[in-house]
């Protein structure tokens, strides 16, 4: 029998949830219409998704599989029905995503040179949807940084760069010419997500968001060198840590992913190897 995907979203909702009531809130239907279709989806794949009791709802080891394959699941369904319609309005489009301080010009100007009749568009990518606007359809392929969820995904290393501590200008190691990680023991470090959050929880996505946080005693964090080159602010400074573990910067696309754009973007991409941030200074940035 053909997995039926609406059946795999509704699962995947309760599944994140891990409450029925909740879910088919979410989902816009209601909750014996939620029970009925995971009920079938059960059915259909005749194994149990759920343990349910007085306590609530947990995933039996079927459904933590089907969760982990449901959601790439239904990312390539989603993938494939954008690709669609971007073709539908034109068959030479390419979306190259981005993270703060990757600066991706020259590999644009290489893919243009190289396929003139191609619309190539940048849009900036956070750490927390890198992976899934690559495996979504939102981005053909992007620039990514460690850490990286590889599942479905091909990668391609292209640079590695040094990494600063953000600090705020008024810090007691503001003006330093360098630091190593032990001289910041004893700091309040951000995090940026929190294994066991509540709902009050706001994840620091974006290097604005970081910006606000130091610059008002929340916390210093790690960055890399293009992001000290490219962003600045007179109550933030920057200074190089020594010892800091060097940041990688990689390319990455959908492993299925068959498009003569995409291998034309990393052949470009390739061509310019070498031509990253590794060793440069931060000098003046603080």
């Amino acid at each position: 029998m053909d997995l039926d995907l609406r059946k795999v979203r509704y699962f995947v909702a309760v599944a994140e949830l891990l409450h029925f009531g909740r879910a088919a809130e979410q989902l816009h239907i209601a909750q014996p219409v939620l029970s009925r279709q995971i009920r079938a989806l059960e059915k259909d794949l005749d194994a149990t998704l759920f343990e349910r009791d007085s306590h609530g709802v947990t995933l039996t080891a079927a459904g933590r599989q089907l969760l982990d394959d449901g959601r790439t699941l239904l990312a390539s369904a989603n993938a494939t029905r954008r690709r669609v319609q971007r073709a539908a309005h034109g068959p030479h489009r390419l979306v190259v995503g981005f993270r703060a301080g990757v600066v991706i010009t020259p590999a644009l100007r290489a893919f243009g040179a190289a396929r003139p009749e191609a619309e190539v568009k940048a849009r900036r990518v956070e750490w927390d949807d890198q992976e899934q606007l690559i495996l979504d359809g939102t981005v053909d392929l992007a620039y990514l940084r460690r850490p990286i969820r590889e599942q479905g995904l091909t990668l391609l290393p292209l640079f590695t760069e040094p990494r600063v501590a953000m600090l705020p200008a008024d810090h007691r190691l503001a003006g330093k010419p360098d630091l190593v990680l032990a001289g910041l023991d004893g700091e309040t470090w951000l995090r940026y997500l929190n294994p066991n959050p509540d709902p009050d929880d706001v994840p620091i996505r974006s290097i604005e968001e970081k910006f606000e946080n130091v610059a008002s005693g929340a916390g210093i964090t790690l960055v890399p060198v293009s992001v000290a080159e490219q962003y600045s602010r007179p109550d933030i400074t920057y200074v190089p840590v020594t010892d800091a573990e060097p940041d990688e910067v990689i390319l990455a696309w959908e492993t299925a992913r068959r498009s003569p754009l995409v291998t034309a973007f990393v052949r470009a991409a390739q061509g310019l190897e070498g031509q990253g941030s590794e060793g440069q200074g931060v000098e003046g940035l603080g």
